[in-house]
């Protein structure tokens, strides 16, 4: 039997401009890039010289990860678990349209375990569902928690300016954020693109 391609099937070159920063802040150490998917980034920091250790929650994603990214450190990883042991004093950290499938309670937990895991000076750089994202679920299904919807059996939490500004709130400068569209799935995808550095 077949395994169905859920690769996207666009071009999403977003990394490309922050290249020369990420290089600079991981001086030397490896990227941990958090929800790996199926490896579009992993692939983009490789071939800018860059070691990259991640995972994903998708067992099909790691595989395919794995496979287009040898050189990669890649595991099957709950992200509400503990992050991997060698994630210590890390100056980059990807998080790219991962952190926003969990109740508020747990979002909060993980962005502090995420800046812990950073040296002073490290950054993150995520995207992030944003209220705006009609194409993907922003407002349909049952409402959970403000912002937060099962959608499709899957629950996905959506964000507008005001609570990006709340999960970041605590001990993060933000360097950038702005309101993006990407074309990497089939329909534009409407997200916060952020750039955040640990301030203590």
């Amino acid at each position: 039997m077949k395994t169905k391609n859920r690769h996207p099937k666009f071009p999403d070159p977003w990394l490309d401009r922050w290249l020369p920063l990420i290089k600079s802040r991981a001086a030397g150490s490896p990227v941990l890039e958090i929800g790996c998917g199926y490896g579009d980034d992993t692939v983009s920091l490789l071939n800018a010289g860059l070691q990259v250790m991640g995972f994903d929650l998708s067992f099909e994603a790691v595989a395919a990860t794995r496979a287009r990214a040898p050189s990669a450190r890649i595991e099957q990883r709950d992200l509400r678990d503990s992050l991997p042991e060698e994630a210590i004093n890390l100056g980059v950290i990807l998080a790219s349209l991962s952190l926003h499938y969990f109740a508020w309670e747990d979002t909060v937990s993980i962005v502090a375990r995420i800046r812990l895991t950073l040296r002073s000076g490290g950054i993150l750089l995520c995207r992030l569902n944003s209220t705006e994202d009609k194409n993907f679920g922003a407002g349909e299904g049952d409402e959970i928690e403000s912002n937060y919807f099962l959608v499709k059996n899957k629950s996905k939490r959506f964000f507008d300016e005001s609570s990006v500004q709340q999960l970041f709130a605590d001990d993060w400068n933000v360097l950038s954020l702005e309101h993006i569209t990407t074309d990497k799935y089939k329909k534009p995808k409407t997200a916060w693109e952020i750039v955040l550095e640990r301030a203590l």
